[in-house]
């Protein structure tokens, strides 16, 4: 596949935390199953497929597909592309399966859900789970406390739009990042904001 065509798809992902993902999705699902949470147009999930499809596994994608508190109406992300103004609303759930489509892929499962809420009813074990979803302190931390129990022991926990820095981004991420190290994940690899801890 041409990795070069992933970067055109609409999203915040860069190539090369992109390509890490992939390669994490690959070595991670010989574990299990991987999940993503915050799929957005797709970009991250393409990656994620192209990892996991080494192994024969899927990625399950968790999301409303109503956009983040960042992309609504007047906000600093919103894009008139993914706004439906028949119901004044974000949908990124059509460009999402466009995508999909587009490069073929057979090993996304797409679930058009509340996080927390398929995790109640979650039994399959995973291998790998990458939260990228809402970016407000609650939205993060439930996706983590929703999830993290559910990643198999020497799984991966993946945690995008990592911030030290207050003035380069919110914190929100940063926050679920050390409290997965205080409650013993182990740091594998870290691609700028992006990073793979192991669950012990």
């Amino acid at each position: 596949m041409n990795l070069k065509a992933i970067d055109e798809i609409k999203g915040f992902m860069p190539p090369n935390e992109g390509i890490a993902l992939m390669n994490w999705a690959k070595k991670f699902s010989n574990i299990g199953q991987i999940l993503e949470i915050g799929t957005y147009c797709g970009k991250s999930s393409i990656y994620l497929s192209i990892g996991a499809k080494n192994n024969n596994k899927n990625v399950y994608t968790i999301d409303h597909h109503r956009g983040s508190e960042e992309h609504q109406l007047n906000e600093e992300y919103f894009d008139e592309e993914i706004y439906d103004k028949t119901k004044n609303v974000i949908n990124t759930l059509p460009l999402f399966i466009k995508n999909i489509n587009k490069f073929k892929i057979t090993n996304i499962i797409p679930i058009v859900a509340d996080s927390a809420k398929v995790s109640s009813n979650w039994s399959l074990k995973l291998g790998m789970v990458f939260i990228d979803g809402g970016h407000s302190y609650d939205s993060a931390n439930t996706d983590y406390i929703s999830w993290e129990s559910h990643i198999a022991k020497k799984g991966a926990l993946v945690i995008h739009d990592i911030f030290e820095n207050p003035d380069d981004g919110g914190q929100a991420p940063y926050e679920i990042y050390k409290k997965a190290l205080n409650n013993g994940f182990v740091l594998y690899e870290r691609i700028e904001t992006i990073a793979c801890l192991i669950k012990s």
